[in-house]
């Protein structure tokens, strides 16, 4: 049995696998606020049989210090850490220094390229990771990655914007409106509105340089709210893979 663990900025994810080739069950997800949480740790004391840790991140060092320190009591065995490469899984990075590109997206690429080879036909792919940071990131239907945009995610667009500016502080609502009538809602349904109008300009970038409308994936603990705020056709409406970056993780490992 296998624990898979992603660490990101605000969260981490995890998943359980019965050896190579094996489906992931057993997801979990919290907010770590820098350490692991207490439900994070009750779930994982209720695990046996844990033979390998794999896991990977872009979260602090504090929290892959405590998963470190977890694995090795709970579990006797160290974490093994993946990390950025050129090439993996017929998947080629745009990026000239594989440890420019975070792991996270990299991990995502993988599960998005096995996906893409899984249909009956396979086509170019944006993976659109909404979390603390928003990512955008371009990939052809045969592995090569064109390169990616990376934009503040929502909370931190409006954080940022309060503590920059004299704007008395509001506790923004959740609008997705065209027109807002009040400073809360202004702040909100831009914040949302900003990666969303990003992401529909790379979709339509992407379709022209492919040659036919890519497929959208939306990962991240935003994706919801950003999915909502899409303005493309129907049929190329987003799919939501919250376990996106664990499959790759399973998949490159």
């Amino acid at each position: 049995m296998q624990l898979l663990v992603d660490t990101g900025n605000s969260s981490i994810k995890w998943a359980l696998r019965r050896g190579a080739g094996q489906p992931l069950t057993g997801f979990g997800a919290a907010l770590h606020g820098g350490a692991l949480p207490l439900d994070l740790l009750a779930v994982w004391d209720e695990l046996d049989r844990i033979d390998a840790v794999l896991a990977a991140g872009v979260g602090p060092q504090s929290v892959r210090d405590a998963v470190a320190q977890v694995s090795r009591a709970r579990f006797g065995i160290a974490p093994r850490w993946l990390h950025t490469r050129a090439e993996a899984c017929g998947m080629r990075i745009a990026y000239a220094d594989p440890a420019q590109l975070g792991v996270d997206r990299f991990l995502a690429l993988i599960a998005a390229h096995r996906r893409a080879q899984a249909a009956a036909q396979p086509m170019s792919t944006l993976i659109v990771d909404a979390g603390t940071a928003v990512t955008f990131d371009a990939l052809l239907a045969d592995g090569r990655h064109l390169g990616g945009l990376i934009l503040p995610g929502i909370r931190m667009q409006r954080e940022s914007l309060l503590a920059g500016t004299q704007i008395p502080r509001h506790e923004p609502t959740d609008a997705n409106l065209p027109w807002a009538v009040d400073t809360g809602q202004a702040i909100a349904a831009a914040s949302i509105q900003a990666p969303a109008a990003l992401l529909e300009r790379l979709h339509h970038r992407l379709a022209a340089h492919a040659g036919a409308a890519p497929k959208l994936i939306l990962t991240g603990g935003d994706a919801e709210r950003l999915a909502a705020a899409c303005d493309l056709p129907a049929e190329l409406a987003p799919e939501l893979v919250p376990e996106l970056v664990l499959e790759g993780l399973a998949a490159f490992a």
